[in-house]
């Protein structure tokens, strides 16, 4: 049985929402993103140019904290996005784009590469697949401030990303949920069926 299971998807794709649910279902540990403690992140969404790296940086540091904390030695655990995710999607998006410069990526991939090494890979990995609208409609209903500004565009390069990584995907098993038309928050169906 898996128990290591960690969520990834795109911002608004339902991760939060499936951490707590899958926690208060199965008794498993959650681990959630660092979002309201990285305080580079308001900065990032106005000025990406200037603040994507001390943001991934904040993100490395604190996703590699909680990881040795709790992910290694846990036994039940699901998690909130990875650290993973940060370098093949966030980081990489943020190059790809020329937001951050080559020399920075570099180094950025360099620790993370490092900090790689000592972390334990999910038993079962989850993606949670929606479409824009759907990411746009839960990103407008949480109601962050600073998520207000994210664009179109930057979603959609996210879910590019997530694509591309996902089809290459081999560290652990790998569950692939089309989650845009899912509501297991509300509907008990769609909760029971995830």
């Amino acid at each position: 049985a898996e128990r290591r299971i960690a969520l990834i998807g795109a911002n608004g794709s339902g991760k939060s929402s499936l951490t707590r649910l899958l926690s208060a279902r199965y008794g498993l540990q959650p681990v959630f993103e660092a979002v309201d403690e990285n305080p580079y992140l308001s900065d990032f969404y106005e000025r990406m140019d200037l603040y994507g790296f001390h943001s991934q940086i904040f993100f490395l540091a604190r996703r590699l904290k909680q990881h040795l904390a709790m992910v290694n030695p846990g036994e039940h655990i699901v998690q909130d996005r990875t650290v993973f995710e940060d370098a093949k999607i966030f980081a990489t998006n943020l190059h790809r784009q020329g937001i951050m410069n080559d020399r920075d990526f570099a180094s950025y991939m360099e620790l993370y590469e490092a900090v790689s090494l000592a972390l334990r890979p999910p038993d079962l990995l989850v993606y949670l697949q929606s479409d824009l609208k759907r990411l746009r409609q839960q990103i407008e209903l949480r109601g962050r401030d600073f998520e207000a500004g994210i664009s179109d565009t930057y979603l959609l390069q996210l879910q590019d990303l997530y694509e591309e990584w996902i089809g290459s995907y081999t560290a652990s098993k790998l569950l692939i949920i089309p989650a845009t038309d899912l509501d297991f928050v509300h509907d008990e169906a769609d909760r029971a069926f995830v």
